[in-house]
């Protein structure tokens, strides 16, 4: 009974590290590739992991993503092309800095325009309140 414990627990302990996954590592042909790899994967979005990179994601998709970079690297694509290639597939959703279009004005301007439109509205009202003060001084 002992002798059977300690072999299933072997088995089981097989079939962990046998679903462990390893980083794939990538042979770059010269250092430049190698940083042109490392930023592009920086600045891509994974479309599964909403707010994260396809540099740090686990997702299969961002695997995929990082493969299709580096075969179109050493392809000899240059980061133009490979961008996009990107949001030809997968949109400007793929892009950590989508690109200055009217349209995404609203997402790159936006802010700005509100916060202009509230500081504006906050003067009128304290321009306002100091007038209506200065009135009713002068009224008494």
């Amino acid at each position: 009974m002992n002798r059977q414990c300690i072999m299933l627990c072997f088995l089981m302990l097989c079939s962990v590290f046998s679903y462990a996954e390893t980083e794939k590592v990538f042979t770059f042909n010269s250092q430049l590739d190698e940083k042109r790899y490392n930023s592009m994967i920086a600045e891509l979005r994974c479309p599964k992991c909403q707010n994260q990179n396809i540099a740090d994601s686990n997702a299969e998709i961002a695997i995929d993503l990082r493969n299709q970079v580096y075969s179109m690297i050493n392809a000899g694509s240059s980061d133009t092309e490979i961008l996009a290639y990107m949001v030809a597939r997968y949109g400007e959703f793929v892009l950590y800095r989508p690109q200055h279009s009217a349209s995404n004005f609203i997402l790159w301007y936006g802010p700005f325009i509100i916060l202009g439109i509230g500081l504006v509205s906050f003067a009128l009202v304290i321009f306002n309140n100091a007038r209506r003060r200065q009135t009713k001084r002068e009224k008494r």
